[in-house]
């Protein structure tokens, strides 16, 4: 038996239209996350081969020490070590500069994909004269209410526009 609160509150709810969007999968199936992904390959990749051509100017100078070493003065041999060493804390520190700009521009771009995806979904929402939309930690919808497939279709269309 329904007690009287649940059944105001079943009254209540009647006539409002409340849908589902699981945000994850519309970020992943969206044309701009690719985009995203694929500009960010692009702005990270000419200094991924920098660092590269660092670590072997490294190790080349580190084979010139073993293989010449001997036949080099104290002061050669000194200055060497310490252009390496040098160029190794150089090395870390473009590295850990490289990690942090990289992590803060995956924020940027994930960040402003996610205002895009909540600027669809409130145009839906409207157009559809939806209520309520309901993003993360729901525990069961039916399809009837997931507008995911709608949220994706427009970030394509926006997307095509460009």
């Amino acid at each position: 038996m329904l007690g009287t609160a649940q059944l105001q509150a079943e009254e209540d709810l009647e006539g409002y239209r409340i849908a589902v969007v699981d945000p994850n999968r519309v970020v992943e199936q969206s044309p701009q996350y690719d985009a995203a992904g694929d500009a960010l390959q692009r702005e990270l990749e000419e200094r991924e081969r920098t660092l590269r051509e660092q670590q072997e100017q490294i190790a080349a100078l580190q084979r010139k020490l073993e293989r010449d070493g001997p036949l080099m003065s104290e002061n050669e041999i000194q200055r060497l070590q310490n252009d390496i060493r040098s160029r190794t804390r150089k090395l870390k520190y473009a590295r850990d500069e490289f990690q942090e700009d990289f992590v803060l521009r995956q924020n940027e771009l994930r960040t402003k994909l996610a205002r895009q995806v909540q600027e669809v979904v409130v145009e839906l929402a409207k157009e559809q004269e939806i209520d309520l939309v309901i993003t993360e930690g729901v525990v069961y919808f039916s399809d009837r209410i997931d507008i995911s497939d709608l949220v994706i279709e427009r970030l394509k269309a926006e997307f095509e526009q460009r």
